[in-house]
């Protein structure tokens, strides 16, 4: 599809190559939004701020939109078998089908990433109400997602407004970046998508060597854009002994798409605890990480036996630390999970952590029987 750019679109990208304001909600597409809205408000948080579906007259899915501060989903599911919705669910399991970014003007963004080869996936459309306006549009991405194009002013307009008087915060607050799986040899073709798109350059390159062990590696290239407010590292697998945690999600998943997400909080040790106590379990760290953890980062004052504790992971870079941990699978097939994040100047992506977090996801596999 050819465009001639117009003015719009043009003034756009004047200033900033392709301008960003930060990530927008992640759709998931679910068999039972209910349910998967009632999951997200218990173990995470998540209030449910909005409805859409036959009571407001959208007559063919129901949609629940969430929100904890920056952190925004929308669960979606069909209400007929015989549907697009259905079908992604039969085909994938539970699983991210739209990752959105905030624009300033959806529809010049739509028009600068058609123009530059982006396969379209939704025309710019308006819809409004009094309580909000929003343009939206879209663009296809690595396997069945999409990248929905959101300029909104007020409340979201396709939901009717709820109040919330159940959640309780964990204290989550920003998606701090959303991990993509693709095939083999297929990372730089998807580096290169979101180059040439979005104008998004390499903040970190991870090759075998550094994400490996004993019996599985994998390739990793991290894309940033939107002045860095937006991170989305890009996994492929590499060679090892044994079935790599890409192949993995590939054989469940069956095709690319998004493995997890990281998910910021200003105190890390304390959404932790707190996700325990609601029923979700991370990833276990052994004891014997630790006194290397502590030797790597002896210049900063860490409550050591509450990290280890609560089997969170830390690293340092140039610019401070961060802290992490990751939980098991949340659904039945070994595809999408949670990473939650504190970063205290760090602006890396925990290198140091690698070989102890793929050990600790390799023994999850072996478990599985998929290693």
């Amino acid at each position: 599809m050819d465009f001639d750019l117009t003015l719009r679109a043009k003034e756009f990208a004047s200033k900033d190559p392709f301008p960003m304001k930060g990530f927008g909600p992640m759709e998931w597409w679910v068999g039972n939004a209910f349910m998967a809205a009632q999951a997200f408000r218990s173990l995470l948080g998540m209030e449910i701020v909005g409805y859409s579906g036959p009571e407001t007259g959208v007559r063919d899915r129901a949609s629940y939109l969430m929100r904890q501060d920056q952190v925004q989903f929308i669960v979606t599911a069909a209400l007929d078998g015989d549907h697009e919705i259905a079908d992604h669910v039969k085909l994938h399991g539970p699983g991210v089908k739209d990752v959105g970014f905030l624009v300033p003007d959806a529809t010049a963004a739509f028009e600068l990433a058609v123009e530059r080869g982006a396969t379209p996936h939704l025309q710019p459309m308006v819809v409004e109400n009094d309580t909000g306006r929003m343009v939206i549009s879209g663009i296809k991405a690595y396997g069945d997602t999409v990248h929905s194009l959101i300029e909104l002013e007020g409340v979201d307009p396709r939901f009717e407004p709820k109040e919330d008087k159940v959640a309780r915060s964990t204290g989550l607050h920003a998606i701090d970046h959303v991990v993509a799986n693709v095939e083999l040899g297929k990372m730089n073709e998807w580096v290169g998508f979101y180059e040439k798109i979005f104008s998004f350059t390499m903040l970190k390159h991870f090759d075998d060597d550094a994400i490996s062990t004993e019996y599985t590696a994998l390739m990793s290239k991290v894309m940033t854009g939107g002045n860095g407010v937006i991170k989305l590292p890009i996994n492929e697998p590499a060679a090892g002994k044994k079935k790599s945690q890409i192949e993995e999600y590939l054989d469940y998943y069956k095709t690319p798409g998004v493995q997890h997400m990281a998910l910021s909080t200003g105190d890390l040790q304390t959404t932790v605890a707190d996700v325990h106590s609601r029923g979700i379990e991370t990833i276990y760290v052994p004891a014997t990480y630790y006194p290397d953890a502590k030797a790597r980062l002896s210049e900063y004052d860490l409550d050591w036996g509450r990290l280890e504790e609560l089997s969170i992971l830390v690293d340092k870079d140039d610019d401070g630390y961060l802290l992490q941990a990751f939980t098991k699978m949340l659904q039945d097939r070994p595809t999408v999970f949670f990473e939650f994040i504190e970063r205290r100047g760090a602006t890396g992506f925990g290198v140091g952590n690698f070989k102890a977090l793929f050990e600790s996801i390799e023994r999850e596999q072996e478990r599985r029987g998929n290693l």
